[in-house]
């Protein structure tokens, strides 16, 4: 009888009530005013550009009058405004972009051609390329390398073992010639471009 009661009283089955407690109900409840069908919707008024640092004041006085008389000028005179204003407040001068070796398709046709080699002529910035090296004289070019590029050991020789390769771009036709000749005394073979 004892230890019927015992094992009563140990494996009373807890309810679901019991673990949980009392259950709780949750109805759907709006967190908004519910809106009137019979309403109108409203009208938002939108800017007719988008500007995304908000209004900006008016222009003052000054840069009304000095936008007429640049409109009031001629074509040629107002060509004349941006390379003046640079000089005087001594922006620098932007580099031209090297277009050889770039195909311009039909611009300028048989003109084009005379025009082109006027510019071979006339070419001030050269490219020095390695084409091949000694196995033998390898260290010797990494160190040559090393001495007119500002790589490491490391990148040196990675840019040296991946020959023929682009060592100097844009450089004066004396020192592409200077490179050359200490590459070529190092047991390196370069080409200037």
């Amino acid at each position: 009888m004892k230890l019927v009661g015992l094992v009563k009283a140990i494996c009373v089955r807890p309810t679901i009530r019991g673990i949980m407690g009392p259950l709780q109900v949750r109805t759907f409840q709006h967190d908004f005013v519910p809106r009137d069908p019979k309403a109108k919707p409203k009208k938002l008024k939108y800017p007719q550009f988008y500007d995304p640092y908000g209004p900006r004041p008016p222009p003052s006085d000054k840069i009304v009058e000095l936008a007429d008389r640049i409109s009031a000028l001629s074509p040629e005179e107002r060509g004349q405004i941006g390379p003046t204003l640079m000089e005087r407040l001594r922006h620098p001068k932007m580099q031209t972009i090297a277009v050889e070796g770039m195909e311009l398709g039909s611009q300028g046709g048989a003109g084009a051609g005379a025009e082109k080699t006027e510019e071979k002529k006339e070419k001030t910035a050269f490219d020095v390329k390695l084409e091949k090296f000694d196995a033998a004289a390898k260290i010797k070019v990494i160190k040559e390398v090393r001495a007119f590029t500002n790589l490491g050991l490391k990148e040196a020789k990675d840019l040296v073992e991946k020959a023929p390769v682009m060592l100097k771009q844009g450089v004066t036709k004396e020192e592409a010639s200077d490179i050359m000749e200490r590459i070529k005394a190092a047991g390196g073979v370069v080409v200037m471009e």
